[in-house]
């Protein structure tokens, strides 16, 4: 009798033993198993604070198909459920269960960028938020000034508040949390810009030299003629004449710019017509970058009141009208030589 107790004994504690270690090896086979995908790569992202079982969830819901309990018990077996980190990532054809996991442990994240362009308009950069296949919308219609207000910003009217520059963000990551970056960023340049300028400047704020530099952003893509363009503007406000440049016209008319501005749209005025307007505009015209901050804070120092597009990307320069209306004459008009 005490032989057949040992003997069932025995052969129940092998049976546990098989199993136990059937198990271990469905384990580990499931966990090393590439996980078959819909496509080369998938898109996901784990939100702050998600636990293994909402990851899982939300991997299945991405279209990378794990195995929701035995995700979960890998992570907290492993113990690398403490180790995950929040962001964006991407499943790869061929991945396991186990490498997504230590994936999302080392915050081997995947990245994306967004570039907002140097001469670019608020509604530019919007627009470009909005299409981005990566960037999560969260603010909808939320007016200009609701957004500023959001930001802290003492600025009311979002133009040229938002710096031009290449973000690099993670999948998922919202439009206003880009926005702020741009944002935080554009304070940060102007605030260090503004601490090298000319103690002559004809500017008394950092946001007037905001202004002057989203004019010259616009005025010319011409790097070595920002600071001479520059000048120009400052001998201007200087002696109270005024700026008088397309690009601040372009702004006022909006929509109703088709591509030409036309006599009567200089005679008309709003709050950015330079030519029925003295001194600068209440705001920017569009995103400036460093190279036209650095030029609207230390301008060139010379005599010109005026300047002219040569048609070659470069501008004439001169001292006065006489100069100036020969220059248009030449270039504009295509009279005399070239």
């Amino acid at each position: 009798m005490k032989k057949s107790l040992g003997f069932y004994f025995l052969l129940l504690l092998l049976a546990v033993v098989l199993a136990v270690a059937g198990a271990a090896a469905g384990a580990w086979y499931w966990m090393n198993q590439p996980i078959r995908l819909a496509a080369d790569r998938v898109d996901f992202v784990v939100d702050p604070g998600a636990t293994p079982r909402a990851i899982a969830r939300t991997l299945n819901a991405a279209g990378v198909p794990v195995w929701e309990p035995g995700f979960v018990w890998m992570a907290r077996l492993s113990e690398r459920d403490k180790d995950i980190k929040a962001g964006g990532y991407q499943a790869i054809n061929g991945d396991s269960p186990w490498l997504l996991l230590e994936r999302l442990a080392r915050g081997d994240m995947s990245q994306r960028q967004i570039t907002f362009v140097e001469g670019w308009t608020f509604r530019q950069i919007r627009a470009a938020l909005r299409v981005h296949p990566d960037v999560k919308q969260t603010l909808g219609d939320i007016s200009d000034e609701a957004l500023m207000e959001k930001l802290g910003a003492d600025i009311k009217h979002p133009e040229g508040m938002f710096f031009p520059d290449t973000y690099i963000f993670t999948p998922g990551s919202t439009d206003y949390d880009i926005l702020r970056r741009a944002y935080e960023e554009g304070q940060r340049v102007l605030t260090a810009t503004w601490a090298k300028r000319d103690p002559d400047l004809p500017m008394a704020t950092p946001y007037e030299a905001l202004i002057m530099a989203s004019i010259i952003e616009k005025e010319t893509g011409h790097g070595p003629e920002r600071a001479r363009i520059a000048g120009v503007f400052a001998n201007r406000l200087r002696i109270g004449m005024l700026l008088q440049t397309d690009p601040t016209v372009i702004y006022g008319m909006g929509e109703n710019y088709q591509g030409r501005i036309r006599r009567r749209d200089l005679q008309t005025d709003t709050p950015w017509n330079t030519y029925t307007r003295p001194g600068l505009p209440p705001t920017p015209i569009a995103a400036a970058g460093r190279a036209a901050l650095a030029a609207a804070v230390q301008p060139e120092k010379h005599k010109f009141l005026y300047f002219v597009s040569r048609g070659n990307g470069t501008s004439e320069f001169s001292a006065n009208l006489t100069e100036h209306n020969r220059n248009v004459s030449r270039f504009i008009l295509g009279q005399g030589q070239n």
